[in-house]
């Protein structure tokens, strides 16, 4: 819980606003978010899944003090302790029922990792339900991965530090974004009932060899026929490189909102009608790379260009090199820096650590208090890695501690 008398750290832009966030939330630090897009003509301010975001925040903290301006360009964040789905504190039978805006245009992921992030240094376990007309459970066109890859390819490294133990992410209802990008009406429910005091220091240097690959083809609301062509078209591409593939059909109806047709007003539409492919390399020391597209809102995407271009995006996320992926980093580095007092490192692929979000994610880590991270280049043959060293602030669970 954060000191009243501690000045906020500064950022400007909604650049990396989920992430700054999250790590003021584990630090405990103030923040001030500034120039929230103040020159847009039409929708200045946050943006309704960023407005989502902090009532998940407070939902899931006590204590929290968030403050927006008029004009929605600067919000103060002052964080509470990390107390879950404790009862009295907004959930209902131990579990918080999260509803997402019909206006969100991005993926429930978006929600989900940070929160993931933060259920390991929570007071109590962690239930939490998303529903209502906003939940995009497919990969999105601004970037979200979807809850498929967050299962299989981002909840299985928390082992890694330590964290196994009652975590379960299901998907109650599957959707793809509506006609105008926003909208799915899905539903998923996070539970996360492995509590620890510190993470355990990670030494994750060295990649191996694929050994396997997995994967989810999904459809919503379309013939199942889809289905098999995205993965006959992933195969195709797939099968030469290794014999070990098998990719999971999952075929349902489209979701139903109520109509916005005032001529029949006690109607309803479909929505989240879609399909979209999910998949996932794991190498022989447990390392895992993913790959995620899904069909654009607005059709015309045939199955086969979204399984060859899945595929594609798999042997490239490989090729990257290092032990951990791209859309996997910020929480395998975020660990890291909560961890005991100790030098953990990892091997990271060069394209990997030069994007831009990673290095934002350095920057931010700094400014919040918490160790910059230290590079030396591999001396295990593989030209592409570099070794990133980090060491631990040993902040950990406050929650735990002071229970």
């Amino acid at each position: 819980m954060s000191d009243s008398s501690q000045k906020p750290v500064l950022f400007t832009t909604q650049k990396a606003f989920a992430s700054r966030l999250t790590l003021a939330t584990l630090t405990g630090r103030p923040i001030r978010i500034s120039q929230i897009r103040p020159s847009s003509p039409v929708n200045p301010g946050i943006a309704h899944h960023e407005i989502s975001l902090l009532r998940l925040l407070e939902a899931v903290t006590n204590g929290s003090k968030i403050e927006v301006s008029m004009t929605g360009t600067v919000v103060n964040y002052r964080p509470g302790l990390i107390t879950g789905s404790v009862p009295g504190q907004g959930a209902n039978g131990g579990v918080i029922r999260h509803e997402v805006p019909a206006t969100c245009t991005r993926g429930v992921s978006y929600l989900l990792i940070p929160l993931c992030l933060l259920a390991p240094f929570s007071k109590a376990p962690v239930n939490v339900l998303f529903n209502g007309a906003g939940v995009i459970t497919s990969a999105t066109a601004a970037g979200d991965i979807s809850v498929d890859s967050v299962r299989t390819a981002i909840l299985p490294l928390y082992a890694k530090f330590g964290i196994l133990k009652d975590i379960e992410l299901r998907i109650l209802r599957r959707s793809n974004p509506g006609h105008r990008g926003n909208g799915g009406a899905g539903e998923v429910q996070l539970i996360f009932g492995h509590q620890v005091r510190l993470p355990k220091t990670l030494h994750l240097l060295n990649p191996g060899r694929i050994k396997r690959i997995r994967g989810v083809a999904y459809c919503t609301g379309v013939p199942a026929n889809n289905n098999a062509r995205m993965i006959e078209a992933a195969r195709g591409i797939l099968n030469p490189m290794g014999a070990d593939t098998y990719v999971f059909s999952d075929v349902s109806s489209a979701p139903y909102i109520p109509s916005v047709d005032k001529a029949n007003p006690s109607g309803k539409t479909k929505t989240g009608i879609g399909y979209g492919l999910s998949l996932i390399a794991e190498s022989s020391t447990g390392c895992l790379y993913s790959a995620d597209v899904a069909s654009p809102p607005s059709g015309g995407a045939p199955p086969e260009d979204i399984g060859q271009q899945c595929a594609h995006q798999l042997l490239e996320s490989v090729a990257a090199g290092g032990t951990v992926s791209l859309v996997a980093a910020p929480t395998v580095l975020t660990l890291m820096s909560m961890s005991s007092e100790d030098v953990g490192r990892i091997q990271l692929g060069k394209d990997v650590l030069s994007a831009d979000h990673i290095i934002d994610l350095g920057r931010d880590m700094k400014a919040l208090g918490l160790s910059s991270w230290g590079f030396r280049e591999t001396t295990t043959g593989h030209d592409n890695g570099i070794v990133v060293s980090v060491v631990g602030k040993g902040v950990g669970n406050v929650g735990r501690k002071i229970a």
